[in-house]
């Protein structure tokens, strides 16, 4: 077994991970970058459907989850969307805003995993990739981590290792494992951004397929207006991934198809003896206008419909109420809600408070972005303050 030392490990090659290799290697640091995986930053380049949505112009502490939503602070502020542009431009990167904020590089994903790649290199670490952590000890001076051919002693060891979404490209539990070895808590993880499924009675097979452009999808006091995609399972569309972030089992979700418009309003200039699923057509898909008529009975002319109706109608437009049977799970996850608990982590350097020399960012902490880029600002950005500090 070969024996190394290096001022920082970094384990997890990701976003996170090679923010934080980069920004360390600028100070003068010796960086170690080590990831089980062959290829590098999967996560980065198959996202946005490989155009990568690597930011949002609207970033702020409210967009993200967490037991405590002020720890996210600190390092947003501290690197910020703004920074991250300045970077692509710096490499020669252009981008283009999409809806709500959203900013994709026009060169694809690829070219994003590029130009972290080169900024860990211009720092001058050592890359390890395909290659397995075995065992970390701490020690009285840092830490030391075994692979399967070398053995590394740090002074800092930064754990960016992910979650547990997508395991199909790697995704594992290592984070939380040697959190817990380390005595810190874990926040209760599940599958975030993920679409949700429905029981089979509450599934109107009829509407796979169907995409509503514009609804309001809420449970508890949280909501959020996008589009929504019915499928064979349940629902998705960013509606339904924005607020799975918030759901918990058993609660229901209400979904709004007609935003800021009445059913009365919606009628009142319709044709009285047209059928009540072509009214309601010109504001609905036909085949989701048709499923809601269905519940009703027969598709009839509107006037033949009784004021009960209509109200029931309305209730079906306004406040169509399911209650999940669960998602769709880690497999299509973007995102893990849960992680390190940030309770024991410095807000400013990302190090554990008891445990000096070892950080946590990234996926693998309790702090979870809304859909739209919002989880990549969080890698650079806690990547930044690890990479600052180790």
């Amino acid at each position: 077994m070969t024996q190394r030392t290096t001022d920082v490990v970094v384990i997890g090659a990701g976003a996170a991970g090679m923010m934080c290799a980069a920004t360390a290697g600028a100070r003068g640091r010796s960086v170690v970058l080590i990831d089980h995986a062959t290829r590098l930053a999967e996560k980065i380049r198959i996202s946005g459907g490989g155009r990568c949505n690597f930011t949002n112009l609207d970033v702020r502490p409210e967009c993200y989850l967490s037991r405590n939503p002020h720890y996210c602070k600190s390092a947003l502020a501290r690197y910020t969307q703004h920074d991250f542009l300045k970077l692509m431009a710096r490499h020669g990167l252009s981008w283009h805003e999409k809806t709500l904020g959203q900013l994709f590089c026009d060169q694809g994903s690829g070219a994003v995993i590029d130009l972290l790649k080169a900024e860990v290199d211009e720092g001058g670490a050592t890359w390890r990739m395909g290659t397995s952590v075995t065992a970390v000890r701490r020690l009285d001076d840092g830490f030391e981590v075994t692979t399967p051919g070398e053995t590394w002693h740090c002074a800092s060891l930064v754990i960016a290792s992910g979650g547990l979404s997508i395991p199909q490209i790697g995704a594992t539990g290592f984070g939380y494992e040697l959190a817990r070895q380390f005595g810190l808590e874990i926040v209760p993880t599940a599958p975030a951004l993920v679409p949700f499924t429905f029981q089979p009675e509450d599934l109107r097979e009829e509407l796979a397929g169907v995409a509503v452009d514009d609804s309001i999808v809420a449970t508890g006091r949280t909501q959020f207006r996008e589009a929504t995609l019915f499928t064979h399972r349940g629902a998705s569309g960013p509606a339904m991934l924005q607020i799975s972030s918030y759901w918990q089992p058993g609660q229901p979700v209400v979904i709004d198809l007609l935003p800021e418009r009445t059913l009365d309003e919606l009628l009142a200039d319709a044709n009285r003896d047209a059928l009540l699923a072509n009214v309601l057509a010109d504001a609905l898909p036909k085949r989701l206008a048709q499923a809601i008529v269905a519940g009703l009975g027969d598709n009839k002319p509107l006037k033949q419909y009784s004021a009960k109706a209509l109200r029931s109608l309305e209730d079906s437009l306004k406040r169509w109420q399911v209650v999940p049977s669960g998602t769709v799970g880690y497999k299509k996850a973007e995102v893990t809600r849960g992680g390190v608990d940030t309770a024991g982590l410095d807000s400013r350097s990302m190090m554990a408070r008891t445990v000096p020399g070892l950080f946590f960012i990234g996926e693998v902490v309790d702090v979870t972005g809304w859909l739209g880029g919002y989880n990549f600002q969080w890698a650079w950005s806690s990547g930044f303050a690890a990479g600052s500090a180790a």
